[in-house]
Formats: C-alpha cells, structure tokens, sequence
C-alpha cells in the first residue's frame, strides 16, 4: 500500500466538503473485467463534521438503479497523520467496507487499503483530486495485481448543491 505524504495531512484536510453537492456519476457496469462500459447517473450529497473537527460524514442520495443510500466516514489520526476513510450503504444493509488510509498533497489525496472484490483479495484507493476548486472530483479505483496496475470504476464530479 502507498504510504502517502502523510506528513501534511492535517484534520481541516475536508473542510472543503463541508455543505451540499450535486453529483454526477460515472461508473464501470463491470469491474474487474476489462470492461470500457460505463453507466452515468445523478446524486446528491450532505457533508458535515463529526467529533469536533477530527472526522466527518457524508450521506450520498441517489434514484439510480431503484436508488441507494451511502455513507462515508472519515477520521483523522493526528499521531500518524493520515485519515480512514470507510463507506456503507443501503443495497448491503449492516456492512461497512474496509478502510483506506492516506493524506492529501495540495489539492489531490490518495487513500488505499485491502478488500475483497468477488472473494478475491483487491487493493482499493480514492482519489480525491481539485478540492481547491469549486468542482472538486473523487474517483474509486481497484487493482487485483498488487498495485501494479489499476482500473477505475467509480467517478463522481461534484458541483455546489442548492439545496439543503
């Protein structure tokens, strides 16, 4: 796993997410399976801060595919200087991913960690890039060769959301 810059991370890191987005979706309909099709769909988001300022949460609303509901939790470690990022979400009801740990370097941060894609052993990062502009992005990639090589499957582009 990439051991990301952590020495610049700090807890205001996603203080730029903090409010309500609009989101537009891409992902990969097959993963894992050299696949190029791609299904585009719209959501919104509502982020805010837990724990006083050391973690925060965000609640992901979606319609696509009957609709869903996710949740991401993130957490700062400030004796190592990185965050854990986990998600849930309603279509696997009392399961919460894995972590990916890591930090930001100016406006792109990367987090990875181990799951399991299919019962097999995969790395998993995002990538949170241009969160220092008003259409910040984050993207999901998986690598089932140790790193090596890596497929995107999950892109969402997100703009302010005018509701609350």
């Amino acid at each position: 796993m990439t051991d990301v810059l952590q020495n610049e991370a700090t807890a205001s890191d996603f203080d730029f997410w903090f409010g309500s987005w609009d989101v537009r979706n891409r992902w990969l309909r097959r993963r894992l399976a050299g696949s190029d099709d791609w299904e585009e769909f719209d959501a919104t988001v509502v982020a805010r801060p837990l724990l006083g300022g050391v973690g925060n949460e965000d609640e992901f609303r979606t319609d696509h595919a009957g609709g869903f509901i996710g949740m991401s939790f993130r957490f700062f470690d400030p004796e190592r200087r990185r965050w854990s990022i986990y998600w849930a979400d309603s279509r696997r009801p009392g399961e919460l991913d894995p972590p990916v740990f890591g930090a930001f370097s100016g406006d792109v941060g990367v987090f990875e960690g181990d799951d399991l894609y299919k019962g097999r052993p995969i790395l998993v990062r995002f990538t949170w890039s241009g969160v220092t502009t008003p259409t910040p992005r984050w993207e999901q990639a998986f690598s089932d060769d140790g790193g090596r090589t890596w497929e995107t499957n999950w892109v969402m582009d997100f703009t302010r959301g005018e509701w609350q």
